[in-house]
């Protein structure tokens, strides 16, 4: 088969360039590349569409071809809009219907049309749609977040919708949404929990109420490769930079203890402050592990972290200010990771000495870093809210540590116990990703879906995009429907 993925924001290439600097390359781009690859492995052919950028400061991504050398079934495609500066994703959405003109121009052109679209994130799944009226190709949507979700975190910490609209463009990305699941010939989710929680929120439910057959559960996997449990030669290049560090930042009766690993960009909802206040509240966690944050682009945390984003700058003085009234204090290191393979040979050295990954997020949708930490030998201690719930657990088997998050005791607990329990969990987590969460598995279940659709599938003729995303030039989606649905909400709650 030929299958195109559709993730306009963020970008691609043979080196991973700019990957978690930015909000826009984070996650999502690990999924789509190595499904991509995954495919390509299994012998489809893949092109993988992406924005083209000509901006100094984003520099990898001016080409309109690029490739992976491990996989000649692999293209990297970028088509231009908006400009050639790089675009926040916030702010792509009037440029998405002549990103979506210039992918049939370059269809055509190349006489090749594709069997399926994958489209990823709203803006890709708008797109998808688009292509599917204009070209007749069937496609699937990856979500990998939503806007509702967002939307009421947000509203929780600031009740002004219209503020929040502004920043961040909530009436485009939820209509985006919208149209996308109503159109979608199949919806991937990485967990039911996902489907059921995210998917049935108030602001999708009508759209979605025929469409429950269109689902199917396709997890994220591991790079088993690149985060394997067994020593690698690339270690070599890292571990005397970890050993440098550790040496640098603990007190030297500290440096054989095990480590508490968080390997999460600086992000409010990845809840920092928490797992910091329930280590510093913890006095006999204290004597058993130190606590180590990667912190990408910093070298030195308590020298200078001036480089920081605001918003990363805010949250990283309260966890200085945490540090100085507890007196951490050689206890606790940051550590700058610059890829996923140092990544990777980051937890192998440090489950060398029995340490742990710990994941606290408010809200994680799959948790894909957990896997990651498990495949590579790390048991993993995690957020109970979201799709961890179910990879970390099926029937009565714990595969790691599940923590509400939202009561700093609890996980203080879950540090504990795994630490106590660190070669149970250990190989427990080695085989669940082996067994469960590889990207072959994904790949597989995705061609397999795919295929079921495409055995039956018709012309659809009556898909109707919403007028902003075929012409957005002094128009504007307005907040009516969402203001619409919480009112109607809360009426029905109160």
């Amino acid at each position: 088969m030929y299958i195109v993925f559709l993730n306009p924001q963020g970008n691609f290439d043979k080196s991973d360039s700019f990957w978690a600097e930015h909000p826009d390359f984070g996650g999502q781009l690990v999924y789509v590349k190595e499904l991509a690859l995954a495919m390509g492995r299994l012998g489809h052919r893949v092109d993988i569409f992406t924005r083209q950028i000509k901006d100094d400061k984003f520099n990898a991504f001016s080409e309109t071809f690029d490739s992976y050398p491990e996989n000649g079934n692999v293209r990297i495609v970028r088509i231009p809009c908006g400009g050639q500066k790089f675009l926040n994703k916030e702010l792509l959405w009037e440029h998405l219907n002549e990103w979506a003109s210039n992918i049939v121009e370059f269809l055509e052109k190349q006489n090749d049309t594709p069997d399926f679209i994958t489209g990823h994130y709203a803006d890709g799944g708008i797109v998808a749609s688009i292509l599917k009226k204009k070209m007749n190709i069937p496609y699937s949507f990856t979500g990998h977040s939503l806007g509702a979700q967002k939307l009421d975190k947000l509203l929780q910490l600031n009740n002004d919708l219209e503020a929040l609209n502004k920043k961040y463009n909530f009436a485009k990305r939820i209509e985006a949404e919208r149209t996308t699941m109503k159109y979608a010939d199949i919806i991937f989710v990485s967990t039911i929990q996902e489907k059921l929680e995210q998917y049935h929120h108030t602001l999708y439910l009508d759209v979605i109420a025929n469409k429950k057959d269109v689902f199917a559960v396709a997890s994220p996997g591991a790079n088993v490769k690149v985060f394997s449990s067994y020593p690698q030669e690339i270690d070599n290049l890292y571990n005397k930079k970890f050993k440098e560090i550790i040496d640098r930042d603990l007190d030297e009766s500290r440096t054989k203890l095990p480590f508490i690993i968080s390997a999460s960009r600086l992000d409010e909802k990845k809840n920092h402050l928490g797992l910091i206040r329930a280590y510093a509240n913890d006095l006999t966690l204290q004597k058993k592990a130190n606590l180590a944050i990667s912190l990408r682009g910093v070298d030195n945390a308590f020298k200078d972290y001036s480089n920081l984003k605001p918003e990363e700058l805010k949250i990283m003085d309260e966890i200085m200010l945490i540090v100085k009234d507890h007196n951490l204090y050689g206890k606790l290191s940051f550590i700058s990771i610059n890829s996923q393979t140092e990544l990777a040979s980051f937890y192998r050295f440090m489950a060398k000495n029995k340490s742990i990954f710990t994941l606290t997020a408010l809200y994680e949708p799959f948790g894909l870093a957990p896997i990651e930490a498990m495949s590579a030998g790390l048991p993993a201690v995690v957020t109970k809210y979201g799709g961890p719930a179910d990879v970390l657990k099926e029937k009565d088997t714990e595969y790691g540590v599940l923590v509400d998050v939202f009561d700093e005791e609890k996980i203080a607990k879950g540090l504990n116990i795994a630490l106590e329990n660190h070669s149970m969990y250990q190989k427990l987590g080695i085989e669940r990703v082996n067994t469960t969460y590889t990207w072959e598995v994904t790949a597989n279940t995705y061609l397999l879906e795919i295929k079921k659709v495409l055995i039956n599938y018709k012309r659809d003729n009556k898909i109707t995009i919403p007028e902003y995303f075929l012409n957005s030039e002094n128009k504007e989606i307005s907040l009516d429907f969402i203001k619409k649905i919480i009112k109607e909400t809360e009426n029905s709650n109160g």
